[in-house]
């Protein structure tokens, strides 16, 4: 087992998912097919700003229900605390509001330039998505990575990194990177699932 996947095995020895599906206000309409669609075993990250407490909570029990169906890993946008009680494998946020390491939660850091790597790294996060890699309609107008960028980014990790960011398989490809997760690229999958029907 090289060092690279030991890297990849966060306390609870569960591999680290290859794809990640981010879920957003953009994707939420076929956010269902989008989670059959992924290969099994993948991540999906709950964001949903969009909906007020209650409704966010019911749309997170929804759809984690049928992300673990697949196997998939769920992750939670939130502190640790809610993390803990909605069930959810891990938390997503920036490196600050990360808590200490954990026996039971995955903590992964949204990383886009040096100084949020290193706050990554000193926490010792579980991963951290690197972005924006591509332009996005998420941050529109704002400056990407670009493949350079993203390469010396993730040089500087500690952790396995996921790119973020326009990303497609193609793109994910031609970077060379492993690990990869999307918002719109939800369309993509559930494109792809129709043409294998």
């Amino acid at each position: 087992m090289t060092q690279a996947y030991n890297a990849c095995m966060p306390p609870r020895q569960t591999p680290l998912p290859i794809r990640w599906l981010l879920s957003d206000a953009r994707n939420d309409a076929v956010l269902e097919d989008a989670l059959r669609a992924l290969p099994p075993n993948s991540g999906f990250v709950f964001r949903h700003y969009h909906l007020d407490p209650v409704g966010r909570r019911q749309r997170f029990y929804a759809l984690s229900a049928l992300a673990r169906r697949s196997g998939h890993l769920v992750i939670l946008s939130a502190d640790a605390e809610t993390a803990r009680q909605w069930g959810a494998d891990g938390i997503y946020g920036s490196p600050e509001v990360l808590p200490a390491p954990s026996t039971d939660l995955l903590r992964l850091a949204t990383v886009h330039d040096q100084g949020e790597m290193q706050a990554a790294n000193a926490v010792s996060a579980d991963a951290a998505f690197v972005s924006p890699v591509f332009a996005t309609r998420s941050h529109a107008g704002a400056p990407v990575l670009g493949p350079s960028g993203y390469a010396r980014l993730a040089a500087q990790a500690e952790m396995p990194v996921i790119a973020l960011g326009g990303m497609t398989p193609e793109r994910a490809a031609a970077l060379g990177c492993a690990r990869w997760a999307a918002v719109d690229w939800a369309f993509g999958w559930v494109g792809a699932r129709s043409e294998r029907r």
